[in-house]
């Protein structure tokens, strides 16, 4: 097994902006970044299941990723749920080239509830069978964020909310020092620059979870409760994270 690199505090092979979140909960970037070897160090280590956050077109293998071999691991479920709508004009008009701060997830979730909703529900399948899970969505930073967050103030382990936001915030712009393929639109920033960001990104985050009530919108996403998570599944919630 090979030593996590800076961007990442597991040991998974390939894997960029990987961090364990609370008990069977995990998190990272796309999970196309893993080798063979990584699959098999997640699987090791629990892992039976990853919900993916992006849109269908996002889920694609880049030339620089690895060669993994098809049928690895089916023991491991994908589930995709993606968060938003790219293709809806008011959300990208609000929050700008893609969803990339704290700012922004009030947003999300004032346009998109149900898919709010619908992420958790994956969770709540995949964490059902007893073993780890896995959240990513591109860069493992905000869309990642957003669905971490609620899940922590959900089940009331708000002690860790700002340590998961700033493990994938930096996790990712590390990555960005020593990425193979440089990133449009972001950059890697010293710490200088890194540190005060944090800061008002976590501010913004607290803002937006205090004017959250997080069960309420997943019992009832835009006041659709025959949409909203059962009781069973929000207590696969909260057992996964305990």
């Amino acid at each position: 097994m090979t030593a996590p690199d800076a961007h990442s505090s597991l040991p998974w092979d390939g894997a960029v902006n990987a961090h364990h979140v609370a008990g069977r909960l995990f998190r990272m970037g796309r999970r196309e970044w893993l080798t063979a070897a990584g699959w098999q160090h997640m699987y090791d280590d629990g892992v039976r299941a990853v919900v993916d956050l992006r849109n269908p077109d996002e889920r694609v293998r880049r030339p620089t990723d690895p060669e993994v071999p098809a049928g690895l691991l089916p023991d491991v479920r994908v589930l995709s749920a993606p968060t938003e709508d790219q293709g809806n004009a008011e959300f990208m008009a609000r929050v700008g080239r893609y969803l990339s701060d704290p700012a922004y997830y009030a947003v999300n979730a004032e346009l998109f509830p149900e898919r709010i909703a619908s992420a958790f529900r994956a969770l709540a399948q995949a964490g059902g069978h007893g073993g780890g899970v896995v959240v990513h969505c591109s860069a493992g930073r905000d869309r990642t964020g957003l669905i971490i967050s609620l899940a922590l103030k959900f089940a009331g382990r708000t002690e860790l909310i700002e340590s998961q936001y700033a493990s994938g915030l930096r996790g990712i712009n590390a990555w960005h020092a020593v990425s193979p393929v440089k990133h449009p639109y972001e950059e890697h920033l010293p710490e200088e620059k890194i540190g005060p960001l944090l800061a008002e990104k976590l501010e913004r985050l607290h803002v937006f979870l205090a004017a959250t009530d997080v069960e309420a919108l997943l019992r009832a996403p835009g006041g659709d409760r025959s949409a909203g998570l059962s009781d069973a599944e929000l207590d696969a919630i909260r057992r996964l994270l305990a």
